[in-house]
């Protein structure tokens, strides 16, 4: 259902050693880079993460109450996600942990501009 999810991002380098090495598991690289904005995925027929410069030249900023979740295959790739994204230079939003008994294990991180992530697996 979901074709990509934009966020805002300040420095578009960074941003992409960001999200590339925190997804170098699962093939992930840039597959459009059109100068202000850059999608990232293994694959452009899959869905896909964009990150831009915001079009108006402000600064970005995470929104409230917005964030981006993505799917582990298991427990203890939530937990390699998490500490990846935290030696690329993320902060800690939430360590791994069971969120709803026998339902939902995730984790959180903000990235280096502040937008929030979740890593996470139902079951």
């Amino acid at each position: 259902m979901i074709g990509y999810v934009t966020i805002g991002v300040s420095d578009l380098g960074r941003a992409k050693e960001f999200y590339t090495g925190l997804f170098s598991k699962q093939n992930a690289q840039v597959q459009i880079d059109a100068g202000r904005i850059v999608f990232i995925g293994s694959d452009p027929a899959a869905p896909m993460l964009a990150i831009c410069e915001p079009f108006d030249g402000g600064s970005c900023s995470g929104g409230n109450g917005v964030m981006v979740a993505f799917p582990a295959e298991s427990k203890d790739e939530v937990g390699v996600l998490y500490n990846k994204a935290i030696s690329l230079g993320a902060t800690d939003e939430g360590e791994p942990g069971q969120r709803v008994p026998d339902e939902f294990y995730g984790a959180y991180v903000r990235d280096p501009d502040g937008n929030k992530l979740c890593f996470y697996v139902f079951g």
